[in-house]
């Protein structure tokens, strides 16, 4: 063989060795890729090395400013884990990681990232539902791990999306797991637990309700502000009606859950100025779940001898049509609330439901409360996008994600 073809040879030996165009030459990317690939993923110690190549490859990506490959390896890794694994507790680790990366990096809110959330949303429940020998109070621990991991892709959505509130796909996948895990023996418990998550820093603690009654006020809180009012009548189709203690006159305990919720879903729908969803709700609520008829209900509001308590209904039927009128009928706004105080007051949470009338006051009726209820009703106004920037999103002014990006990549290629 000449020279000039052993040179060819080599040459094509060469080429034919050389990674394709868009493949990684990254040693730990490969060997996660063929993992990843592998059957015996199902197998936890597989699983768990998996999860250790992802998170390094997540860090490497990061600090070499390849932002979008770090949130690729991060997000194909956790689908992989759960669908093809069904390790649950040890994809629920890199969850987390996912969101953190998804902040740290700025990565914009986005359609396409929120499908991603719902089909990680889809696997996790999928890979729960399918370990049938789980015992129930590790079921338990996985279902409020995917509730923090689902509220802190809310605040992302919040902070680095468009939409006030954040985004209303992360609000519908949070109001469905809410209503779900309300439904799961193995998570509801009688009283609040503090729930601590090892990903977080070390100060950050989450209050996280797990009662039956925390959780469903919780779910139609985020169907509100996901729109989904057709849903929010589903679930209240779903409950019993109010007994007779429930609608006693002077009653000590709380309202019918039914009840509760619907008042619930109509005032957070007004706070958010969406007076056209709210009165959807409550024609529907009228019409396809109440038993009673309009007239007697309106008797019985109005009537203060029958022992019976204000109804639910008919007060938010009220306030709709008093926030469709102007600023005039502030005072009629402001009898309605008071008359109806002692019903709201032993509602779940009342001085969040106090929040929402005066938000509501503010809005339709330029009823300004003191400067002390204005802050707590800020704070309480922007817990609705999970916490974080109060609601602004990518509002004008807000935060820039692109901006922010090409800023970190400077920073880390020394350009600034």
């Amino acid at each position: 063989m000449s020279a000039a073809a052993a040179r060819r040879r080599k040459q094509q030996q060469k080429r034919a060795a050389a990674p394709k165009s868009g493949e990684s030459t990254d040693p730990v990317q490969l060997r996660l890729d063929s993992l990843l690939q592998d059957p015996t993923l199902v197998e936890e110690s597989v699983a768990y090395e998996a999860l250790q190549l992802a998170q390094s490859s997540v860090r490497r990506n990061v600090k070499g400013g390849n932002f979008s490959g770090a949130v690729e390896v991060a997000y194909t890794t956790s689908l992989a884990l759960l669908s093809k694994s069904g390790r649950v507790s040890v994809s629920s680790q890199l969850l987390s990681g996912l969101v953190q990366v998804l902040v740290e990096t700025h990565t914009a809110c986005t359609e396409e990232w929120v499908g991603r959330f719902r089909e990680l949303d889809d696997a996790y429940v999928a890979a729960l539902d399918a370990d049938a020998k789980m015992d129930p109070a590790e079921r338990g621990r996985l279902q409020r791990l995917h509730l923090h991991f689902l509220r802190k892709g809310l605040k992302w959505s919040n902070d680095l999306g468009t939409v006030k509130h954040g985004a209303l796909g992360m609000h519908a996948l949070l109001g469905q797991h809410c209503w779900r895990m309300s439904c799961d023996e193995a998570v509801v418990q009688a009283e609040p637990v503090a729930q601590h998550d090892e990903e977080d820093d070390e100060d950050e603690e989450d209050e996280m309700e797990t009662s039956r009654v925390g959780l469903r006020n919780e779910s139609v809180t985020h169907y509100a502000l996901a729109e989904k009012v057709d849903v929010i009548l589903e679930k209240l189709k779903s409950l019993p009606a109010p007994t007779e203690e429930e609608m006693k006159m002077g009653h000590t305990c709380p309202p019918a859950q039914r009840d509760a919720l619907l008042t619930r879903s109509i005032l957070v729908l007004l706070a958010i100025e969406n007076l056209r969803d709210a009165t959807i709700l409550a024609s529907s609520y009228l019409k396809d779940v109440e038993t009673r008829s309009a007239d007697e209900l309106k008797k019985s509001y109005l009537d203060k001898t029958d022992g019976k308590a204000p109804s639910h209904i008919m007060f938010v039927c009220m306030l709709l049509r008093i926030c469709e009128k102007d600023s005039k009928t502030a005072p009629l706004f402001t009898w309605l609330v008071r008359n109806f105080g002692a019903e709201l007051g032993t509602m779940h949470q009342p001085e969040i439901i106090k929040t929402y009338t005066t938000k509501i006051g503010r809005v339709y009726f330029d009823i300004q409360p003191p400067p002390s209820m204005m802050d707590m009703m800020e704070n309480m106004m922007s817990m609705m996008g999970g916490g974080g920037m109060g609601g602004m999103g990518g509002a004008p002014g807000g935060m820039n994600p692109a901006m922010m990006q090409a800023a970190m990549a400077a920073m880390q290629g020394g350009g600034m």
